[in-house]
């Protein structure tokens, strides 16, 4: 039998594709710009026929139909990263959260710790061989497809080819849905003052030749702004923003000077628009490889002068960082902060970035604080941490004792809230009762 023949026998609409879904099973689905939300909404919809589906997957856009109340019964969410809609639920006790590396999330599914029954995912059309490309995302999703007895792929005409390794042979999946919508988008912050201080500090700590590992968002789109007049930087990265196109169109980023994947951008999946959708399709300046591989530490300090660029919600005196709570509330996730901080750090001439806004809440609430909101949990602890940056300065912290960091982190801090450091330091013996501490 052919392929064409495969693909032709396994087309379905969605409602009968989602019909191998059965309860008390478990459903991973592709993550970021590629989430399949024509499938997720035929899953939503069998709700009342299904009992105790629980749903995996890393950070999803659109309706996650599933997290909504009156659910409960039917699906329950289990997310490795959260999303805006997502929240509610975990933070309503709806949903659960598990915090993990982004690099050990495949190993879930590849050791059995969590097998997967059903796989819904997102892919462009079948090439002349008949293999499907996964396109925005390969992450951990291309390890959830092998690992699963079910594979139900979105045939999206709309979502571009990309290469490395990023596909599926028709003849590996169960069901196929064809098509024609765009993809998720997740448009550029603008930046203010504060971001392009910040962009600017972080920028001068990138020297030529640099390897980057940056996230999503105004700072990261804000440290990109100013590289303009670097030369020969490279990406390796779990994932990449429009950010990137311009600086790869003048050759800024070029991935010369890379020890491993020279002239290509290592990345595991993309957040941004159709121009970034448009600009990695077909195109040989991109390789997709698995989350395990991309964020895998000794991997990521092959790479000489890697600078890796991570946010936090609060980063208290000693140096301690949370990133994905806001109190006991789960709020985003691990993400690969750790994987690349630790990669950076062991990398010749690596710097491993904290980068984050001094204040929160229209500046009435400091993000260096003096002890962690309670309950909230540390991604990153405080022997793992170098920089720290915020649009007052930079903050270098490896190897510094207490006294050391709490001076270092004051000094970065908003300046209304330095007295209020310095004064919580000192009771606590961080600091010394100084005059000058006083002024």
């Amino acid at each position: 039998m052919t392929w064409l023949s495969q693909y032709r026998d396994r087309l379905r609409t969605a409602e009968e594709a989602l019909r191998l879904v059965r309860s008390g099973t478990r459903v991973y689905v592709h993550p970021g710009c590629a989430t399949p939300e024509t499938l997720v909404e035929a899953l939503a919809a069998r709700a009342p026929e299904l009992e105790n589906v629980e749903v995996a997957h890393m950070l999803t856009l659109g309706s996650a139909a599933y997290a909504k109340p009156g659910m409960e019964g039917s699906f329950r969410h289990n997310g490795m990263f959260l999303g805006g809609n997502v929240r509610g639920a975990v933070a309503e006790g709806r949903a659960d959260y598990i915090p993990i590396f982004l690099s050990e999330i495949e190993e879930l599914f590849t050791s059995g710790a969590m097998p997967l029954d059903t796989v819904l995912l997102s892919t462009s059309p079948p090439d002349a061989q008949g293999y499907l490309s996964l396109g925005t995302g390969v992450d951990a999703t291309l390890t959830a497809a092998e690992c699963a007895k079910h594979v139900i792929a979105e045939v999206n005409h709309q979502m571009p080819r990309t290469y490395g390794d990023s596909f599926l042979h028709v003849s590996q999946v169960s069901a196929l849905v064809e098509t024609n919508r765009p993809l998720f988008e997740i448009p550029p912050e603008r930046g203010g003052d504060w971001q392009e201080r910040i962009g600017r500090l972080v920028a001068s700590l990138i020297p030529d030749g640099a390897c980057l590992q940056l996230g999503i968002g105004a700072i990261p789109d804000a440290v990109l702004e100013c590289l303009k007049d670097h030369k020969d930087l490279g990406i390796h990265s779990e994932m990449v923003s429009d950010g990137v196109i311009p600086l790869m169109e003048s050759g800024v980023i070029n991935n010369r000077r890379k020890a491993e994947h020279q002239h290509r951008s290592l990345i595991g999946f993309v957040l941004g628009t159709k121009k970034l959708f448009d600009f990695m399709n077909e195109s040989m300046l991109f390789e997709m490889q698995r989350t395990r591989y991309v964020n895998d530490p000794f991997r990521i300090a092959q790479n000489e002068r890697m600078v890796a660029v991570n946010s936090a919600i609060q980063v208290d005196l000693t140096g301690q960082v949370v990133s994905d709570s806001i109190g006991m509330k789960p709020y985003s996730g691990f993400g690969g902060q750790v994987d690349f901080v630790r990669g950076a750090a062991r990398s010749k001439g690596g710097k491993p970035v904290i980068a984050l806004q001094s204040t929160a809440k229209n500046g009435t609430v400091s993000r260096i604080v003096p002890t962690l909101t309670p309950g909230a949990g540390v991604v990153t602890s405080r022997a793992d941490v170098h920089y720290v940056v915020t649009e007052h300065g930079i903050a270098y912290l490896h190897g510094k004792n207490l006294r050391q960091r709490a001076e270092a982190l004051i000094a970065i801090a908003a300046p209304e809230f330095r007295g209020e450091l310095e004064r919580f330091a000192m009771e606590n013996h961080l600091l010394e009762a100084r005059p000058a501490l006083m002024a």
